[in-house]
């Protein structure tokens, strides 16, 4: 039996309505090369991540992952370029918790926020600070704990110094926390960079200074002494040295840490599949033991990175407020 000709001529129209959605139904996640943005030099920390996440996703996305390096204010440019972007998935900033929890604490101008313009993929990985003296300093040649520092800072008040990667960094906050948490003031001395503030420390210039993992080999030379880790956990290559938490001060617990994030009203379903894809990179073995080298390894879901990223800013906010921190 024949139709109609105006039946034949809805069913073709029908036909060639769904034959022309099902392309864009249909379409996968990633549709062209995907880009992370990196606020950080070549061969820093945060740009080693990026670009260990990206050439594993490459391969098995099958749309390349191309790291871009935009330098500048801590990570700020890089944010600010992210918070331009379209939110479909191919824009993702590779960031560190400084660009996202302190920087929106302590400077004014501020042409991104974070809770407004970004949407958190996954955590990374998460580094803790080494507190480290020179045994060779006078003053400090009988501190090998927290408790004998604070004794010593206390016996002598305003007398010890410490230095840091700079004004507002987060090495400044954790040994503000810790002199608000002890009861102690030691003086900050700013750096340009961990690598000076260490080599203040060396050099007898500063008393201590809380360090990254960079300060490993000074360590097992013995040219530094490291007294505690800022985490709540021991950190893997120290296993004797305990963290300050330990040493009669519960709570105490500060990491750095490198996460994904893309723009907001990114697609719940893009958001996932970006956690997937870094989730796969790092349970690859050889990629896994490339990233256990930058950090421990703590992936976190959309949710728990946001929950993080509030309760971390908080309690930034606190710290700054109660040291009196200002930069502008």
């Amino acid at each position: 039996m024949r139709l109609p000709h105006r039946y034949c001529v809805a069913a073709f129209g029908l036909a060639a309505l769904v034959t022309a959605a099902a392309p864009a139904q249909a379409q996968a996640y990633p549709t062209k090369p995907i880009k992370f943005l990196v606020g950080f030099t070549p061969g820093n920390s945060i740009d080693s991540v990026a670009r260990l996440v990206a050439n594993h996703m490459s391969a098995k996305l099958g749309q390349p992952v191309i790291v871009e390096n935009r330098t500048g204010a801590n990570g700020m440019l890089a944010a600010m370029a992210l918070a331009n972007a379209e939110p479909d998935g191919h824009t993702v900033l590779i960031s560190n918790s400084s660009t996202i929890t302190i920087n929106p604490l302590l400077h004014k101008q501020m042409r991104y926020d974070v809770q407004r313009d970004f949407t958190p993929v996954t955590l990374i990985v998460s580094v803790p600070f080494i507190l480290t003296t020179n045994p060779e300093n006078e003053t400090m040649a009988g501190v090998k704990n927290v408790q004998d520092l604070v004794k010593v800072a206390k016996a002598k008040p305003g007398a010890l110094t410490y230095g840091s990667a700079g004004s507002g960094n987060l090495t400044q906050l954790s040994m503000e926390l810790l002199n608000t948490m002890s009861g102690t003031k030691m003086m900050h001395v700013p750096y340009k960079g961990s690598a000076a503030s260490q080599v203040a420390v060396l050099g007898k210039e500063v008393h201590m200074a809380y360090d990254n993992p960079a300060a490993m080999p000074q360590i097992k030379a013995g040219k530094l002494r490291a007294i505690a880790v800022s985490s709540a956990e021991r950190w893997r290559d120290l296993p004797d040295v305990p963290s300050v938490a330990e040493q009669g001060f519960p709570g105490y617990d500060i990491s750095f840490w490198v996460g994904a994030l893309v723009p907001a009203k990114t697609p719940p379903e893009v958001v996932k599949a970006l956690n997937d894809a870094i989730r796969a990179a790092a349970e690859d073995p050889a990629t896994k033991a490339q990233l256990q080298q930058q950090g421990n390894l703590q992936l976190l879901g959309p949710k728990p990175f946001a929950e993080k990223i509030k309760k971390e800013t908080a309690q930034y906010a606190q710290i700054i407020k109660q040291a009196n921190i200002q930069l502008d």
